[in-house]
């Protein structure tokens, strides 16, 4: 990816820190300097009711009302072997394949909405097919969180739960996309602007097929093209392209698609490593998208 700084506080908002709500009482949110009064550089954001939300120190700020944890929010082992993966290039055809379909369609400025995005690798390679826009990476795992603090100097990174109310105004949202990830398709409605893209890649029955026998992973259900129609009825779908490419990974390469997907919840990392693991294998996903 192109630009990989952390996106500036000290700026003040853009239009991704406008899009964002309060998740106590759903205000608008406006950039809050030092809780102790010193300095003038934005240090987390402040509702008009007065609900404050710190940045981290590696750069996001976390959204969400309570403390509680989420049980589904990736691991930091899970997390590093994402990390890995990705950058090994292994999921790049995804990411262009994403990225072109997404501008094919989109405004020519906008907000993008990488909706649990992980560590922003999906959103960033949008981000870099789209100059005029900024971009939101909503996640609920915090070692995902602070890399995607960096991982481009558009997109910010902001701890939400997918599978709750997001904290994003109405229509705030140009384009959104989901790529394997959790997601509310009434939540995705009320976030997405008219006019708005929403791409989401899914696996198909064949994705990595080879290697989630090896350790008895998630079965990929066939029927996801008609339940996503049936989610997304009161959208207009525009695209739909299938990304299928032969790969051979490398053992860590295919140890670590194991380990960040589905399965790194179910097995203990001594159970993947004591597996034989095949290296050849298909990648096979759908990109479909939708207008509202």
């Amino acid at each position: 990816m192109s630009e990989t700084t952390a996106a500036g506080w000290g700026e003040g908002l853009g239009a991704a820190w406008a899009a964002l709500r309060c998740p106590v009482c759903h205000g608008v949110m406006r950039a809050a300097g030092p809780a102790d009064g010193s300095g003038d550089e934005a240090q987390g954001l402040l509702c008009g009711v007065g609900h404050r939300f710190d940045r981290a120190r590696q750069g996001y700020v976390t959204l969400r009302s309570g403390h509680k944890n989420s049980q589904n929010a990736d691991t930091a082992p899970m997390v590093m072997a994402r990390e890995r993966l990705l950058a090994g290039g292994w999921y790049e055809p995804i990411a262009t394949a994403l990225a072109q379909a997404v501008k094919a369609h989109a405004r020519p400025e906008g907000v993008l909405v990488d909706l649990a995005g992980g560590t922003g690798y999906y959103g960033a390679a949008v981000l870099d097919a789209l100059p005029g826009w900024e971009g939101i990476c909503l996640d609920i795992s915090t070692p995902a969180l602070k890399r995607a603090a960096r991982a481009h100097g558009r997109l910010v990174a902001v701890g939400g739960d997918a599978l709750g109310r997001l904290p994003l105004g109405d229509g705030t949202a140009d384009a959104v996309v989901s790529v394997f990830g959790p997601r509310v398709p009434e939540e995705i409605a009320r976030v997405l602007a008219p006019g708005g893209v929403l791409a989401v890649v899914t696996p198909m029955p064949g994705h990595l097929a080879e290697v989630q026998q090896a350790v008895d992973g998630v079965a990929i259900h066939p029927g996801k093209p008609e339940r996503l129609a049936q989610q997304f009825a009161s959208l207009t779908r525009v695209a739909s392209e299938e990304v299928v490419k032969g790969v051979t990974f490398s053992a860590q390469a295919a140890r670590d698609v194991v380990l960040m997907g589905p399965t790194g919840h179910h097995h203990a990392e001594a159970d993947i490593d004591a597996a034989t693991l095949p290296t050849a294998t298909t990648i096979a996903v759908r990109i479909d998208v939708w207008k509202a």
